[in-house]
This record gives C-alpha cells, structure tokens and sequence, in this order.
C-alpha cells in the first residue's frame, strides 16, 4: 500500500497560469478606455491653420485663454474650464496666476486660441484684457501647434 501511494503523488506543474495576466490586462484596458476621454480639455473651437514653426513647450502648462465663435472666453485653468467668463474675471485670475508665479521665480506662457470664425474684434479685446492683467508676451494657436503638442503627448 505504500507503494501504491508513491506511485500517485502528483508530478508538480510547470505551466503558467495566465489568468491573473489576463484579468490585470482587462483592468487596464478599462481603466485607459475611460480616462482617454477626459485628457483632452477645453472649448471645441476651430482653429485658423498656418504654417508654423512649434513653440517649445516646457513642462509646465500655459495658460490658454479660449475664445469661441461667439465672443465667449475660457481658460485653461479655471475651475471649471468649460464655463465661460466675463472679461473682469479673466483679468482677475490671470492677474493672479502672473502674481503666483511671479513669487516662484517661474515663468508663466499665456496662449489664444481663437476660433477662426470668431470675431476678430473678441480676439483684440482678449488681448487688450491680457495686456490689463499684466501680459508681456502672448502666443496665438493655430491647427498645426495642437497637432505637434498632442503628438508629443503620444
């Protein structure tokens, strides 16, 4: 009988179980298909195309004030970055932010982006605000500046 005993004892398994390979690789799938959506931000607006050579972007992000076919602006930054603001609230908080880092010893990029059927008196007086809050410097986007950013994203 103990030989018998012997006899039956189980070789041990040399196989990979990839279940839990399988079931970690679904988790990711989900989690990448519902966060894909949320990377891309801002108003939808349509930009003028140009030929252009790309800013060099650091690693902080700048500040993009939006403006939509309708005159209506938005930022980048604000709380609620699809919420329109009025032009004194633009300037406050640009004002701010340019305060912020201005303490930090960091420099701070502010961008328009305009759609290109937007009035261009909304994008002049977007500027003009700028101006009011304490902006030296301020880029335009253009479709060809979006393209090379989110491909550097990739």
């Amino acid at each position: 009988m103990a030989n018998n005993q012997r006899q039956k004892r189980r070789r041990p398994m040399s196989e990979i179980n990839v279940v839990p390979y399988i079931d970690v690789m679904l988790v990711l799938l989900v989690i990448f298909v519902i966060t894909a959506p949320l990377l891309t931000q801002g108003v939808k607006v349509n930009l003028p195309s140009a030929q252009t050579k790309a800013i060099s972007t650091k690693s902080e992000t700048p500040i993009i004030v939006t403006v939509n076919k309708a005159g209506n602006y938005f930022l980048n930054i604000a709380n609620d970055p699809q919420e329109s603001l009025s032009p004194e609230q633009l300037v406050t908080r640009i004002s701010a932010e340019l305060a912020v880092a201005k303490e930090e010893n960091k420099e701070k990029h502010v961008l328009v982006k305009g759609d290109k059927d937007a009035n261009y008196g909304s994008i002049v007086e977007v500027m003009a605000l700028l101006q009011n809050a304490g902006v030296s410097e301020v880029g335009l986007m253009t479709q060809s500046f979006v393209q090379d950013v989110s491909k550097r994203r990739a």
